[in-house]
């Protein structure tokens, strides 16, 4: 009975700090900063695109680490490990782990973090759901403008798909990398998703 007394949040609040560390990639889209700790990946910072990158994704930066390297733990390389396959070996993406995540949106029980958790899940390499199928998938049909806060405030896009959230005109919306990202990658899954059904 005295368990039920303690919130969730105070159990958090013992754990030490984290020892966060930083690498960048520079990938087709642009240099990509992730951050983690031993516990888990924290976020991914994606840079503003401001043009489409010229050629196609096999022409551009294999999505390597070009900072940070030397100080990377087991989740940022998971992570860019998962990127790299997600750029250049989409096939390879399903034998991947994901890397376990410890920002704490992702830790609480919210309806922001239960749609990050389904995004993640349900909605598969070349697939695209609208605002409010997604609101379906997480358990509230009328909660699509909560889903775009979701989006918003997601800290690890790219690995929980928010790209691939559009609007049900079937226009792409809104994207934290811009909506020239957002539309530069719907199209490289569309690409690969084709070329790994031959």
């Amino acid at each position: 009975m005295a368990s039920r007394l303690v919130p969730k949040v105070n159990s958090k609040q013992r754990e030490p700090p984290c020892k966060e560390k930083h690498a960048v990639l520079l990938s087709p889209v642009g240099k990509l900063e992730i951050s983690g700790c031993e516990a888990g990946l924290h976020e991914i910072k994606l840079p503003k695109m401001i043009v489409l990158p010229s050629g196609n994704a096999e022409s551009s930066p294999a999505c390597e680490v070009c900072e940070g390297a030397e100080e990377m733990t087991e989740p940022l390389k998971q992570c860019s490990a998962w990127l790299h396959a997600y750029f250049c070996e989409p096939a390879r993406m399903a034998s991947l782990p994901v890397p376990a995540f410890h920002h704490p949106l992702l830790r609480q029980d919210s309806f922001t973090g239960q749609v990050l958790w389904t995004l993640l899940r349900d909605v598969k390499f070349g697939e695209a759901v609208s605002y409010k199928q997604l609101a379906d998938l997480a358990g509230n049909s009328r909660a699509a403008r909560a889903v775009g806060g979701a989006m918003r405030s997601n800290p690890i896009p790219i690995i929980i798909p928010c790209h691939r959230v559009i609007r049900s005109s079937g226009q792409s919306g809104n994207y934290g990398g811009g909506n020239l990202m957002k539309e530069w990658l719907l199209s490289h899954e569309r690409l690969q998703k084709e070329k790994l059904a031959y």
